[in-house]
């Protein structure tokens, strides 16, 4: 059996690193607060987030890396999760990679999205050599669209997301790439 090295990635302010158990309560803080989930189609419960949470434990230990809990450097305190996501058949752009990131609200506005999304694009193309990697989010979602616009991503298209009834206000989604050569020039 080959043993899966783990990746934890660093910035000056923060870690990103495999989750642990206590994580789960700031984490289903997090994923209950209605303005942190008003893109999502609701907020989670604590049973669903710490489903959630496992979720991503598990594929990080099954391939090193994924969407790993963010701390603090100077306190440990958990703020978010970031990463990146293998997406091989769900989207009509599949197969992809996506990053994604979640904040709690205290942390919003000081520059951590774009701070962990670079280290996840920096692995992404130097270790993982990808060659692109896409972010998406509803149409209204601002905030979440400038982090991708700061991180240099390219508006790609307008596209329904597929697990969202017709009639759902979060229906339309903005689709977002980086290319590798962009991504390093």
């Amino acid at each position: 059996m080959t043993h899966i090295q783990i990746t934890t990635l660093e910035t000056p302010r923060l870690r990103l690193r495999q989750w642990q158990t206590s994580d789960y309560a700031a984490f289903a803080e997090l994923n209950a607060d209605p303005e942190v989930m008003r893109y999502f189609p609701n907020p989670l419960t604590t049973d669903e987030s710490n489903h959630l949470a496992e979720r991503c434990k598990n594929l990080i230990a099954a391939h090193g890396w994924g969407f790993w809990a963010v701390e603090l450097k100077q306190t440990g305190q958990f703020i978010a999760f970031v990463g990146l996501h293998a997406q091989p058949t769900r989207f009509s752009f599949s197969p992809c990679v996506e990053i994604g990131w979640r904040f709690a609200k205290a942390y919003w506005q000081q520059g951590y999205a774009t701070e962990a999304a670079q280290a996840c694009l920096t692995f992404a193309f130097d270790q993982l050599q990808l060659e692109h990697v896409v972010a998406f989010t509803a149409h209204n979602n601002a905030a979440s669209e400038k982090v991708m616009q700061r991180l240099g991503m390219q508006f790609m298209q307008d596209f329904e997301h597929p697990e969202l009834a017709a009639d759902s206000p979060l229906l339309k989604h903005k689709l977002y790439r980086i290319e590798r050569n962009q991504f390093q020039s």
